[in-house]
């Protein structure tokens, strides 16, 4: 039982340890103080961002930037960026419409423009090698002619805020659009939309947060935050107010996926890579979604507000946010890291053997009822027997006529006998009855104790994140700074309680 509950902490400390340092990320600011990008896009031998002042474009990672297009009108954001399918040409999706350029940046054609300013203002794109749709603040548009012509959608889609746009390559023309109104798809390239997600419309609220920028008014208005399809497993994610959805049926059914970790769920965007992991864009970071939890992936970076998130195609980062464009590459560090973190508080399998020694689940105490168990055989049972004799109780005294108690009911003596018998079952020392209930006994206590172990490493490597995530921030960064600690003090209860105090005891002697 001892050695099946080391193993077992042991592959949890394991898995615990490559989720703390695998694939953790350092950040560099490389939009040279260019703030609130909107957008990025990451391509073979180029990166591109967009902000107010129109698209920057770097060809050397990011050292060296020149702007490729100055946007004019009353609305000069960049949106969204995009390329079409076999990469000839690149969209820009401003507040003052859609802009298209066949020489990757170095000349613009204005390709939409709408009937007001709310039409105008486009806020997603998506192109094919046949169509190119377009989402704006009012309606959602398609071109079959590379963008001479274009058809309005009618129904909802008419009038409707589009928030994104997602494509699925694994079945021709199936495409899916989230936009203040629900969630709509279509399987023949826009000509039938179905609903599959319903909105739950709130009213505008302007007092009770300062609204930044139109994209946040638009938001507001709808529980809808975001869509992105799986490029792997093809699933589809959709942000809402409440959460984050998964459906694996193309939109039929929904289940939502846990929330523990995440700090915000004012979610600005989602992205699948190609590994199929999920990551999220919000006010409060950057969040990777694995084994069922959010794990924090932008410790160190500078931004509050995430915009958008892109990968090239050698594993680097690119996060659009209120503070400039930041470069994440992956940080391979050793256990070193683990030991400077770790190195004042109590080992694990120290903490592992106080929680189990205070839920009293040690393995020892099913080997203690064995042998107490097998000992039972060696005692005799004990019979004690008593016989009372009442044949002489009662009787009349007789004799004399002249005597007062003559003739009378008189008490005898009482006869009480009585015996002691051992007997010894000499065969229970090979198996007794209560044999099978130390079994069914023994079976709960490994489940209870395998519950315990998990939860214990579980939140004792969560509490040298939240460390970790604490020495990355910026001292600016008040509040951030606080939600971390609350966490820190969270977990610390959490594994006294667990302990029975052990774990605050112990770091404490370890400490001073």
């Amino acid at each position: 039982m001892k050695k099946r509950a080391l193993i077992l902490g042991g592959f949890l400390v394991f898995v615990c340890l490559g989720h703390l340092f695998a694939g953790e990320i350092t950040w560099e600011e490389i939009s040279r103080g260019e703030l609130n990008i909107k957008t990025v896009l990451a391509v073979p031998r180029a990166i591109y961002f967009g902000s107010a002042k129109g698209v920057f474009m770097s060809a050397d990672g990011g050292s060296n930037w020149r702007n490729v297009l100055l946007t004019k009108g009353q609305n000069k954001s960049v949106n969204f960026l995009a390329f079409d399918s076999n990469g000839n040409s690149m969209f820009a999706a401003t507040g003052s419409g859609l802009l298209c350029s066949q020489t990757q940046g170095k000349s613009w054609q204005r390709i939409f423009k709408g009937k007001n300013y709310a039409e105008n203002d486009c806020t997603a794109i998506l192109a094919s090698s046949q169509y190119i749709y377009l989402g704006t603040k009012q309606g959602f548009f398609i071109s079959a002619d590379k963008g001479r012509t274009w058809q309005k959608q009618s129904g909802e889609l008419a009038n409707s805020a589009i928030l994104a746009i997602a494509l699925d390559k694994n079945k021709a023309g199936h495409i899916y659009v989230a936009c203040v109104d629900g969630v709509f798809k279509t399987k023949d390239y826009g000509r039938l939309w179905e609903k599959i997600f319903i909105a739950r419309l709130t009213e505008k609220n302007d007092t009770a947060e300062e609204i930044i920028d139109d994209q946040d008014e638009i938001e507001r208005t709808s529980d809808i935050k975001y869509i992105a399809l799986g490029s792997g497993q093809n699933y589809l994610y959709l942000a809402a107010s409440k959460g984050i959805y998964q459906s694996k049926d193309e939109g039929l059914t929904w289940d939502a996926l846990s929330g523990y970790g995440l700090l915000d769920q004012d979610i600005k965007c989602l992205s699948v890579f190609s590994d199929s992991t999920l990551y999220v864009g919000t006010r409060k970071g950057v969040f990777k979604y694995e084994e069922e939890r959010w794990f924090e992936v932008s410790q160190g970076l500078a931004g509050n507000r995430v915009n958008f998130l892109d990968l090239d195609n050698q594993g680097n980062f690119y996060v659009a946010s209120d503070k400039g464009l930041f470069k994440g590459s992956p940080d391979n560090r050793d256990d070193k890291i683990l030991t400077s973190y770790s190195k004042d508080e109590p080992a694990i399998k120290d903490v592992q053997q106080a929680a189990i020694k205070y839920a009293e689940v040690e393995p020892e105490k099913i080997i203690k009822w064995r042998k107490q168990a097998a000992r039972k055989a060696l005692l005799p049972q004990v019979s004690i027997g008593i016989d009372r004799d009442s044949t002489d109780l009662w009787h009349w005294e007789g004799g004399s006529t002249t005597k007062t108690d003559d003739d009378i009911l008189r008490r005898g003596r009482d006869s009480i006998d009585w015996d002691v018998s051992l007997s010894w079952n000499l065969g229970e020392l090979i198996w007794n009855d209560d044999q099978t209930s130390i079994d069914a006994r023994s079976r709960l206590m490994v489940q209870l104790r395998d519950d315990i172990l998990d939860e214990v490493t579980k939140i004792y490597f969560e509490r040298i994140r939240v460390k970790m995530e604490l020495d990355n921030l910026s001292i600016e960064d008040r509040k951030k700074r606080f939600e971390k600690e609350l966490k820190l003090q969270e977990l610390t209860a959490s594994l006294d309680a667990l302990t029975g105090g052990f774990f605050s005891t112990q770091f404490t002697k370890l400490a001073s």
